[in-house]
């Protein structure tokens, strides 16, 4: 008997062929009250009830069994695992592991069990054959999950007027039930699911079609196995796919071509055979390479290692995406969220992050990230989206008339607004604009100046005059009236850039990043317009209390004095600006007039990379989240973002970079504030 086996009550989760096995192997072990699943709560199967949850709790059950593969225990153990703590029930998987033991968040690979692209490579230089496994080992998904992909297909059903309650998990049950003992073609799955309803406007075949591209959308290949593939041709290998899959080989063939992988000498299907891997199908291989000594590399430790090694194949496994994540303890994201978005916000980290099955390559297993362009990707990329979820409700809710998408913060957010389509009456406008700009034009009074020089400036006198106002003055020259006289022409020239932009008349979005409203109060000078702030964060509020300012920000003052989003927003700031140098002013014919560049050609590469990341986050997230279901999660956000503080970041450029703010004279190395 297993030994971590402690009670004498118990109920097995799971009701495949493994459970009956298990059953059988067991004789006159622990009494079994019953079988749990996540789909059927009555029945019989294998000579046992099959019963709830709550069933199990009531019959005095102290220990949940949970026979399944691994990648799925841990999924099962989040389902029941509240209700088991609280009524002091222990879960272990056949394995012997815990599944409710919370693991510590880790930022490197020690304490695993690591290998090296080498290594495999020479297993593959001992064998005739080499057999690969296709889902997550040479494809992953853009989720978090695979079955995520079905409540994809039930939001597209609803989209086309076809409603099947409880779809995904009328799915899943379907696929269980017909995957005991065989293994399914995925119009088999829904010919099940269609007879328990009474649904005429689509047909088994075409819910097949539907899921097979929707799931396809989502594929992309595994870094570094391309090159596994082809050392093993070009070793002379027979090379060949053996995959439980209830998609068609055609359908395969098709994927595999899409992504240059259209090498293998022979695909096994489960569906065409019949067969899965643990009931027969690496029987098929043998048999059609008979003598052959044949390897098998794949990411599940139960099908792709247990059940090759029982049929006589060698096995090498590698781990997944998910195992990877798994093993360093979720890197501090479990627990932040469970909604369909956030396990895309998930899946598409895991997607960046833990593609590359040979991360472990050097000594100190740190887990790094080699490209600023995947810093855009999953570190900012949701925290700003989500923002601009935000900010595109509040101009709607408000009825804003135009939106100023205010230089230099506003650059990259019309790119994003332009994907999310933020429809006004008037104009949405990138707004060439800077806190400098605004003062120039805007202050009229010695309290104005009496405000800008409160804020302290870290350099001399002059060099204050030149940086905020754009003067210099002699001695004897009286300081407010050279300020304020250059003030008046300023303004004007401001108001004719603003009659190029042809705004209409009404309340007016105006967008600043993270700022106390300094630069709203001035253009409130210069612009007729009402102007309402929505920022992504307001520093010190206080200080415009009574500057008859209407500014509503995405974090509010509770929200921003218990995030960590102060130690982290200033990597949002270095992102969120424009190729172009901060405008210092207008020229007469209302011109704008750049201040000088001070970003290197390397910082603004840089830059350049990180933007491209968060559009082509923001692109992937659009594509598979259905509107209905785009849920914001500040807390997911966060620790996404503060990420960047926890891994190694290898890319130079990323690095090199500073933080800016010549308005206050400052600037600060990256690298001091990471």
């Amino acid at each position: 008997m297993m030994e971590w086996i402690t009670s004498d009550k118990i109920a097995l989760y799971g009701l495949g062929t493994e459970t009956e096995r298990l059953i059988s192997q067991w004789g006159g072990g622990p009494k079994i009250i019953g079988l749990l699943d996540g789909f059927r709560e009555e029945g019989e199967l294998y000579g046992y009830p099959i019963i709830s949850l709550q069933q199990a709790v009531d019959a005095g059950v102290q220990q949940i069994l949970v026979v399944a593969r691994p990648g799925s225990c841990k999924v099962i153990a989040k389902r029941i695992g509240e209700v088991c703590r609280e009524n002091g029930i222990s879960v272990y998987d056949v394995r012997g592991n815990d599944l409710l033991e919370e693991k510590e968040a880790k930022f490197d690979f020690s304490g695993i069990n690591v290998y090296t692209k080498q290594s495999l490579l020479a297993a593959i230089d001992d064998v005739d054959v080499v057999s690969f496994d296709l889902f997550d080992t040479l494809i992953v998904r853009k989720v978090l999950y695979y079955t995520d992909v079905f409540q994809l297909v039930e939001s597209r059903l609803k989209a086309n007027g076809i409603v099947i309650d409880d779809f995904a998990s009328k799915r899943i049950a379907a696929e269980k039930e017909l995957s005991v003992g065989a293994a399914p073609k995925l119009s088999d799955i829904y010919e099940r699911l269609l007879a328990e309803e009474s649904v005429k406007e689509i047909t088994d075949g075409e819910l097949a079609e539907l899921e097979w591209e929707i799931d396809s959308s989502l594929f992309i290949p595994r870094d570094g196995m391309l090159e596994v593939i082809k050392y093993a041709k070009d070793s002379g290998k027979k090379v060949v796919v053996t995959t439980d899959c209830y998609y068609a080989k055609s359908q395969l063939v098709e994927m595999l071509r899409r992504f240059d992988l259209d090498v293998f000498d022979e695909i096994f299907v489960s569906s065409e055979y019949g067969k899965s891997k643990a009931d027969g199908l690496f029987g098929v291989v043998k048999d059609q390479f008979t003598g052959k000594r044949i390897l098998h590399i794949g990411d599940d430790e139960y099908v792709d290692v247990e059940k090759a090694a029982e049929a006589g194949v060698d096995d090498y496994r590698i781990y997944g995406a998910k195992d990877l994540y798994d093993a360093v303890g979720c890197l501090g994201l479990d627990g932040c969220g469970d909604s369909f978005a956030d396990k895309v916000k998930i899946g598409l980290l895991l997607s960046k992050l833990f593609n590359n099955p040979f991360l472990f390559e050097e000594e100190d297993k740190r887990i790094k990230i080699e490209d600023a362009k995947n810093i855009g990707y999953f570190i900012c990329g949701p925290m700003i989206l989500d923002f601009a979820f935000w900010f595109r409700e509040k101009v709607q809710k408000n009825e804003m008339v135009n939106v100023l998408l205010c230089a230099r913060d506003g650059y990259l957010m019309e790119k994003i607004f332009e994907r999310l389509s933020l429809d006004v009456q008037g104009r949405v406008a990138y707004f060439l604009t800077s806190r400098t700009a605004a003062i120039r034009a805007g202050i009229d009074s010695q309290e104005d100046l009496d405000y800008v020089d409160s804020m302290k400036f870290f350099g001399t006198d002059d060099e204050n005059l030149k940086t905020r106002f754009g003067i210099s003055i002699r001695p004897e020259e009286d300081r407010a009236q050279a300020i304020l006289e250059k003030s008046k022409i300023q303004k004007e020239n401001y108001k004719r850039y603003l009659v190029g932009l042809g705004l209409s008349n009404g309340r007016t979005a105006v967008f600043d990043f993270v700022a106390k409203g300094t630069t709203q109060l001035f253009l409130k000078k210069i612009i007729s317009q009402e102007l309402y702030g929505l920022y992504f964060l307001q520093l010190e509020p206080e200080f415009m209390d009574n500057k008859g300012l209407e500014i509503e920000s995405f974090y509010t003052e509770a929200e921003r004095d218990k995030s960590v989003i102060f130690d982290n927003y200033y990597i949002l700031e270095t992102i969120l600006t424009s190729p172009m140098p901060s405008v210092d002013e207008f020229d007469e014919n209302g011109n704008p007039v750049y201040a000088a560049e001070t970003r290197s050609s390397a910082n603004l590469s840089c830059v350049e990379l990180m933007q491209e990341g968060i559009l082509e986050y923001v692109e992937d997230y659009l594509s598979i989240v259905p509107e209905e279901q785009r849920v914001s999660n500040k807390q997911l956000d966060e620790a996404l973002l503060s990420l960047v503080g926890k891994l190694e970041i290898t890319d130079s450029k990323f690095k090199e970079l500073v933080v800016e703010d010549p308005f206050f004279g400052r600037m600060t190395n990256m690298v001091d504030v990471l």
